[in-house]
């Protein structure tokens, strides 16, 4: 029977966890336009996998652009989701009537009516230039 060839001490951890870094980094930013709450958790998972990977790196004598790139991605990842799931708790009420008016809306011309409602609801909470900023308006 032969033994598994291994790679030398501490240079296949080393390789896996910057590239560990980089993909949590990239599902962390493809959950927060999915699901932002998930996707605030997994930026930080990938930050920590990041910090934790530049280490070995440098012990393995390897580049860490990788994994500083991955951290930098889930850095914009977490300030999204943070930005969304903030946003989402504070109109919280105001989505909630906009769903239930989406519910019983039978017409396109209901449904205008529905935006209209949530967007005149979400103007008395929020500054004038936020709507415009987030491309909630409708020409």
């Amino acid at each position: 029977m032969s033994t598994p060839v291994q790679a030398p001490a501490g240079q296949q951890p080393a390789e896996s966890a910057g590239r560990r870094a980089i993909w949590l980094s990239i599902a962390a930013l493809a959950m927060t336009f999915m699901l932002p709450a998930a996707g605030l958790v997994m930026a930080l998972f990938a930050i920590v996998a990041g910090i934790r990977a530049v280490p070995l790196l440098k012990a393995a004598g390897k580049p860490t652009g990788v994994t500083a790139g991955g951290i930098a991605v889930a850095a914009v990842a977490l300030a999204l989701s943070v930005a969304t799931t903030g946003m989402q708790l504070y109109l919280m009420n105001e989505n909630s009537a906009y769903q239930e008016c989406m519910k019983s809306a039978g017409t396109v011309s209901s449904q205008g009516e529905c935006f209209v409602q949530f967007k005149e609801a979400a103007q008395k909470k929020l500054p004038p230039d936020v709507l415009e900023l987030i491309g909630a308006t409708r020409p």
